[in-house]
Formats: C-alpha cells, structure tokens, sequence
C-alpha cells in the first residue's frame, strides 16, 4: 500500500513542532522547566501563544516530543538492535555501553532535563516514568540476553547496568571531571565486564 503524500499545511504544522519544541527544549535547559512559561517558548520560537497552545496543549507534551526526538537523533532504537546482534558476550557488553554512551552524548540536556521535571505534576511524572521505562526495558533485556554467562544473578546485573547509567555518574564524570564521552564509554564497558562476566 502506498505511503499517504501529506498536505503543505500538514509538514507545515510538523515542521512548527518541532520548531517549538527545539525553542523548549533551549529554555527548559536554560531556564528550568517549571520557570519557563508556554509565553517565553512561543517568543523564541517566533509563533504565537495559540499556536503551542493548539500544537501540544501542555509543556508535557511539549517535553514528550522533546524525547522523542532525542532518541530517534540518538538512533536508541536501531543501535540497540545492533547490540543483540552482537554474539561475543564481552562484545555485547561493550556495545550496551555504547548504547548509553551515544545516548547520553546526543542529549544529556534532555536527561536533565527530566530530572528537572520530576517535580512537576503526577501527570508530568507518569510521562517521565514511562520514558525512562522504555529505556530501562531496553537495558534490562540487553543484560538478560547474557544470562547464561553472567556469574552473578540477572537482577544483581540488571541493577548493576542501571546504576552505572544513573545520570548523576555521567554528569560527575564527563560534565564536572572533563571525561570525554569515549572514556566513559571505556569505564562503562571495563565495570560491565569485570563485574558480570
């Protein structure tokens, strides 16, 4: 089946989205996400308030489009595939860092981000956790399917992953001690391995 052409005025209004969100996602870096105002984001991305009003409704949804795009710019999906495709263990382990590597480095200001917003309403959290379950999905079942090497149970290595991708080690070690992602990447892949394998 053919592939629907859409309208001008349909990638007119995609391209306004993302526009908008690309505007949001500066000023929530910049300002916080609760200090900034729906006002201030349509002032920098040149529309008027209706319009983010009529694009997305809330700065929830705002933020979601936010992940979004971070994660297909990320490639969190294909890269992810890739590592099951990987059949060395160690390999594997190395590529799963990888993954989190590219993750973090293609938008660690949206991982802030996100933290920022935790504060926000139940709603704004309840989208907070289901991004970040996708993410620990993944991680989960990268470390599950090297369960039948792994020398300490799954869950112990399944957690030992997620604490080395908690967003506080990234940012001690690449924003505040100067690492360059690829040492991270290194020190990720070094702790899996020694410690799963």
């Amino acid at each position: 089946m053919a592939e629907a052409v859409k309208s001008y005025r349909q990638v007119q209004a995609e391209e306004t989205r993302i526009r908008i969100a690309q505007s949001a996602r500066r000023l929530f870096a910049d300002q916080g996400y609760g200090a900034t105002s729906i006002d201030a984001i349509a002032k920098d991305a040149g529309v008027a308030t209706r319009t983010v009003y009529s694009a997305f409704g809330t700065k929830r949804e705002i933020l979601s489009l936010i992940c979004d795009i971070w994660l297909a710019e990320a490639g969190a999906l294909e890269r992810a595939q890739e590592v099951f495709a990987i059949e060395d263990p160690t390999a594997r382990l190395r590529g799963a860092a990888g993954w989190l590597t590219n993750l973090y480095a293609a938008g660690f200001d949206v991982v802030l981000i996100f933290e920022a917003a935790t504060d926000e309403s139940p709603e704004t959290k309840a989208l907070l956790r289901s991004k970040l379950a996708g993410r620990n999905q993944v991680m989960d079942a990268l470390i599950e399917s090297l369960q039948p090497t792994l020398r300490i149970p799954l869950k112990q290595a399944q957690a030992v992953y997620r604490a080395l991708a908690a967003p506080g080690v990234y940012q001690e070690l690449v924003d505040e001690s100067g690492w360059t992602p690829a040492e991270f990447e290194t020190f990720v892949a070094d702790s899996l391995t020694r410690q799963l394998l």
